[in-house]
């Protein structure tokens, strides 16, 4: 299953690159520092040009857990949330991921927009089993889908057909 209705909402996942997505919102897996380096943040400052990096600066960083909202510079997406995502080690992991997954929802709602795109955050360089973030993941965008949001659609865009099918049978 590549897609599921809640509500008045959809959770669809795509395989590809998330910086090529025309959707409200873009999110990156940011630091607590959102200084946009390798991975999935240097995709997009290299797209989206220095106007993100610099609107980062001015914001100045946020909590793991935390999520904070930028224009999308040169990208097709208006705008990037910057969700900082625990490191595996750090403790607590499982539930600041969920918190990053929730801030972004919910700064969604407050900025009235309606599509967003995820990375599954925190996989790369940060070392989280790509197992427990689509569970995560997936479980958050669905209860907060369930309740009172404008929302329209939450994707989950993952790079590599192995990590599209572990949230593909999550899905499910």
């Amino acid at each position: 299953m590549k897609e599921l209705k809640v509500k008045n909402s959809k959770i669809r996942l795509v395989q590809g690159d998330i910086t090529e997505l025309a959707t409200d919102v873009i999110v990156n897996a940011a630091n607590a520092q959102l200084i946009m380096g390798g991975g999935v943040a240097g995709a997009i400052r290299r797209k989206g040009g220095p106007s993100i990096q610099e609107e980062c600066n001015k914001i100045g960083g946020t909590f793991v857990g935390g999520a904070e909202i930028t224009t999308g510079g040169n990208l097709k997406a208006k705008h990037v949330i910057h969700a900082v995502g625990p490191r595996m080690g750090e403790g607590n992991e499982d539930e600041k991921l969920k918190n990053a997954t929730l801030n972004s929802l919910k700064l969604m709602d407050k900025h009235e927009l309606k599509t967003i795109a995820f990375p599954a955050i925190s996989t790369g360089i940060f070392g989280y089993p790509i197992e427990r973030c689509a569970k995560i993941m997936i479980s958050t965008a669905k209860n907060y889908l369930s309740g009172d949001t404008q929302i329209r659609e939450v994707i989950f865009c993952l790079y590599s057909s192995s990590d599209f099918d572990v949230f593909k049978s999550e899905l499910k």
